[in-house]
């Protein structure tokens, strides 16, 4: 859909837009396993913990699966490895039932606080000021929509 007065851009630019965004997401990942790196605990891990704190009594492997957009028999390895590392307890609804609700410990809750711990994504957002970043939530939620719609179930 081109814009009324507006060039679209050739491939090339838009190859290097995506290419943008990739970086970004990249440097963003190490810079929070930097700031992750005294408290032990993966990335991966806190998405997880804070979705099933979110969810509650609902945290089910097919709720927190749908809520992260992941696989149900991936969100079921983690909370597994979680499990391991004492972060959540996998609890069956009923005896002998397959349903499984995911609950946290109490070193999950703590590590939730972790997040909210994080300077880094707050300064490092800083550099854009409010209208910025209303402008940037935008246009990366109209690209998710797009995207949305090319990704096979």
């Amino acid at each position: 859909m081109k814009r009324k007065g507006v060039s679209s851009p050739d491939n090339n630019d838009v190859d290097q837009l995506w290419l943008l965004i990739g970086k970004v997401h990249h440097k963003r990942m190490l810079v929070k396993q930097r700031e992750l790196k005294p408290y032990d605990i993966p990335i991966r891990h806190l998405r997880l913990l804070a979705t099933i704190q979110e969810l509650g009594s609902k945290a089910t492997l097919l709720a927190i699966a749908k809520k992260v957009e992941r696989k149900v028999s991936v969100i079921s390895q983690q909370t597994m490895n979680m499990e391991k590392y004492g972060l959540v307890k996998r609890v069956h609804v009923q005896p002998r039932s397959r349903l499984l609700t995911i609950e946290l410990t109490e070193k999950g809750l703590a590590s939730t606080k972790i997040n909210g711990k994080s300077k880094a994504m707050r300064e490092i957002m800083e550099v854009l000021d409010g209208k910025e970043q209303h402008q940037l939530h935008s246009l990366l939620n109209k690209l998710l929509v797009k995207l949305n719609k090319y990704t096979i179930e």
